[in-house]
């Protein structure tokens, strides 16, 4: 069976399986779980300790406590990426077998952010590291031990980017003779030419 949140596919066996996890809490709790879900996915963080808190009752482990958020994640990020409605997300749950009454919580959950969600989704999609900062210098090499005349410049490019997900820096140095950092330049040129045209 096809599934509009599974962006019209079959639904993956292991959401299948975490689906019967689901339904060993209380529909109130779901709802809960379901906001800290949300909460992560738009990028404010999960409490793992509320998490942990809400799951208690039904006596989960760790492994049932992480795949339950999994399960979530997938649910509603699929969703919001598919642009499914609510009513559609809870009908198609309850075929899965989620209880009404889970479905009902998630899916007004999964309303209420939905287009939250979603521009938080579009803002992730592919993007690339930033760039921080550029330094270079030119260094002349007048003679080596290998040879007497060198008279080659060669350009040094440092280069700190920031990753897209980790937030890290990241610092790259790269050595190139003139004559590859002239083609380097010129396609440079090229590129934002065309990137110019597209605005």
């Amino acid at each position: 069976m096809r599934f509009r949140f599974c962006g019209d596919l079959d639904c993956p066996d292991w959401v299948l399986a975490e689906i019967s996890t689901l339904a060993k809490i209380s529909s109130v709790k779901m709802k809960l779980l379901c906001a800290q879900v949300l909460k992560d996915l738009l990028g404010e963080g999960i409490d793992y300790d509320k998490v942990t808190k809400l799951t208690a009752d039904a006596k989960f482990e760790s492994g049932d406590i992480k795949a339950s958020v999994a399960v979530l994640s997938f649910i509603f990020s699929s969703a919001a990426k598919h642009d499914v409605d609510s009513e559609s997300l809870s009908s198609e749950l309850q075929q899965l077998g989620l209880p009404k009454e889970h479905t009902t919580g998630l899916c007004k959950s999964y309303e209420d952010k939905h287009s939250a969600l979603q521009g938080k989704l579009r803002e992730m999609s592919l993007r690339l590291g930033r760039l921080d900062a550029v330094c270079w210098r030119v260094d002349y090499t007048l003679s080596s031990s290998e040879l007497r005349e060198v008279n080659e410049p060669a350009i040094q490019l440092k280069l700190q980017t920031q990753g897209v997900e980790s937030g890290s820096t990241e610092t790259t140095v790269v050595s190139v003779s003139a004559d590859k950092f002239r083609v380097l330049l010129s396609e440079l040129k090229q590129a934002q030419a065309m990137m110019n045209a597209l605005q």
